[in-house]
């Protein structure tokens, strides 16, 4: 850290570099540092040039400038307000407030543009509710707009929410298929992930637009726009954050989804989410058809997703913890995650993975509430890039037989029942 003031006004401070003026001077006339700093805190007068804000930003575009006194362009803090973290919440505000605005500017630079809103495969609520949000924005601006998606919608919860929103969703499987699509399209918009062929049915040569995404990624991701933001719990939720600065018209429909989004991605607020979810919430309140979300919460289950949840009881095995719960007959993919999620809360259960083969792929979902270790993490080191991952608490995959060396489900789900046990040592 380093502070730049009149030698009268300024006392020593352990770790920090003091820089005495003996007047007030214009900005390039001071000892400024070579790097591009975090923040600017202008406590003092001291800038004499006629617009101190504006010769700063000059110097700095992309630096926030927070000031205990009234200048103007400057961003207001209390003196009380000076510490590390009451700073570090307020720089976090004021960057995602610049994202949304970076996003809203991108949408307006092109008049009446074709937008693909691209969800990662296999969408759950979240990136879903996500689509659909933006769509309702790109519409509001006057842009025609297409939701596309790999893999499949099979969970109830997921297609209730299609069936019941009237979501227009295409679903893509042949690459000259999305190559057209990109080709036809002004701007592209990634929802819910970020690195394009990772889990997705873009190519990953595509660089988007724009990228919208919670999940974080050890690949920065490429685009125009990039708005990842870790500190919430859903992309529902960064992206009511957006609504929030478009002063668009919000309706029931979107909103009652994005809640439900955050809904599940948090479920039921049981895992990590943040402050900045709750007000997402909160400000989506207003318009959420409570009617509706519990349509969405429970819908009819099927008799298939019944079978499921009787192989996983019948052959999941338990030891120091870790519970593995295959599924050797799978019709459906997305009653995993229902499994995962029934059988955590079981006594002496701190991980759960359950498991099944689908097309030539053993497709995992995991939870867990072990705070030594972070499962997306462990399954992205294991297996090759874009075949699993997640977040400290919740992580899927989708590993294909070729990479296990496998031809054929049996050994598949065998080899990749070797391997857990091996990487996860027992729940340890």
């Amino acid at each position: 850290m380093r502070i730049i003031g009149l030698a009268d006004n300024l006392i020593g401070m352990q770790d920090v570099e003091i820089v005495a003026l003996p007047t007030e001077m214009e900005l390039h006339e001071m000892p400024l540092p070579e790097v591009t700093p975090t923040a600017i805190l202008l406590l003092e007068e001291i800038i004499c040039d006629d617009d101190p804000v504006h010769e700063l930003r000059n110097h700095w575009p992309n630096t926030p400038i927070l000031s205990t006194i009234e200048i103007e362009g400057a961003e207001m803090i209390s003196v009380e307000d000076l510490t590390t973290s009451a700073i570090q919440d307020r720089l976090r505000s004021i960057d995602r407030k610049q994202g949304a605005s970076e996003v809203l500017r991108r949408l307006k630079d092109v008049e009446n543009a074709e937008v693909l809103i691209v969800c990662h495969d296999n969408p759950d609520p979240d990136a879903l509710a996500s689509a659909l949000a933006m769509k309702h924005l790109c519409d509001s601006i006057g842009h025609s707009s297409t939701i596309i998606h790999g893999g499949m919608i099979e969970h109830q919860q997921n297609r209730a929410m299609v069936k019941l929103l009237d979501m227009d969703v295409r679903k893509v499987i042949l690459d000259w298929e999305i190559e057209d699509l990109l080709n036809q399209s002004d701007l592209v918009i990634c929802v819910d992930f970020s690195n394009p062929g990772a889990n997705n049915i873009l190519p990953d040569t595509c660089v988007p637009h724009i990228v919208i995404d919670h999940h974080p990624s050890e690949i920065r991701p490429a685009g125009d726009v990039i708005l990842v933001r870790t500190e919430f719990a859903a992309t529902s939720s960064l992206i009511a954050s957006i609504l929030m600065n478009s002063k668009i018209e919000m309706n029931s429909e979107v909103a009652t989804a994005l809640a439900f989004g955050i809904r599940t991605d948090t479920l039921g607020f049981t895992r990590s989410f943040n402050a900045v979810d709750l007000r997402a919430l909160s400000w989506l309140g207003a318009w959420i058809d409570w009617d509706l979300m519990r349509s969405f919460e429970s819908p009819p289950r099927s008799q298939e997703v019944l079978s499921i949840f009787r192989q996983a009881l019948s052959d999941a095995t338990l030891s120091e913890g870790l519970m593995l719960a295959p599924v050797s007959q799978m019709a459906d993919r997305d009653a995993l995650s229902q499994v995962a999620d029934f059988l955590l809360p079981t006594e002496d259960v701190t991980t759960v993975i359950s498991y099944g083969v689908r097309m030539s792929k053993v497709i995992l979902s995991a939870r867990s509430t072990n705070d030594a270790l972070h499962i997306g993490k462990i399954l992205s080191q294991t297996f090759e890039k874009g075949s699993a991952g997640g977040h400290k608490s919740l992580a899927g995959g989708q590993i294909p037989f070729d990479e296990l060396g496998c031809e054929n489900a049996d050994d598949a789900m065998e080899k990749i029942t070797s391997i857990l046990k091996s990487v996860f040592g027992g729940g340890k």
